[in-house]
């Protein structure tokens, strides 16, 4: 049998502080008061402080390794994408926010890049399936979340703005590396 059938007393006597449902009331005050009171004391007097609060703009925290902020593109020591253009990114999304242009390179191996690479941050939800798609390692999640403006149209990132240099993505791609149980870094160059 899949499941458990339960019987639901429905017709229970209930004294009349139980069907006005003062106690679970009163209940629910006094634990929400006693966390307010426990809060008060910890922000005026500045010790033994358990609250997580951050008055934002000036005070900033540090995000965990796992967190997930606007895709960016990896970028080389020659300043290029890591990127090969296969694709697996823009089918991946489910927003369908990525839009890449791939072109080949002249030359003795044809060699394929994103002519053009394209987010519109304005449609993406941050999922990171792009990041697991990528068999490359060429589009992290970065730690950037802070995406305003006043028009849509700015808010999709070119190739020229999504490029990040590979130092500065370190956290991440050790994070990525770690997670996915990755030996070395891929060829890259």
């Amino acid at each position: 049998m899949p499941g458990e059938l339960i019987q639901v007393k429905r017709d229970a006597n209930l004294g009349l502080l139980d069907r006005l449902y003062l106690p679970a009331i009163v209940q629910g005050l006094f634990v929400t008061g006693r966390h307010f009171f426990r809060n008060l004391r910890g922000f005026v007097s500045g010790k033994n402080r358990r609250d997580f609060v951050v008055q934002y703009p000036e005070e900033r925290i540090d995000p965990p390794d796992a967190f997930r902020g606007m895709p960016v593109l990896v970028q080389l020591e020659n300043g290029q994408p890591r990127c090969v253009a296969c694709g697996l990114c823009e089918s991946a999304c489910p927003t369908d926010c990525i839009d890449i242009v791939s072109a080949e390179l002249e030359g003795e191996n044809a060699e394929r890049f994103p002519e053009t690479f394209e987010i519109d941050m304005s449609r993406c939800m941050f999922c990171g399936l792009c990041e697991e798609a990528c068999p490359e390692e060429a589009i992290v999640m970065s730690r950037e979340f802070e995406i305003a403006s006043y028009d849509r149209a700015s808010l999709v990132f070119g190739k020229s703005e999504l490029l990040v240099p590979e130092p500065l993505l370190e956290r991440r791609l050790a994070f990525l590396r770690a997670e996915y149980q990755r030996a070395g870094e891929p060829d890259g160059g």
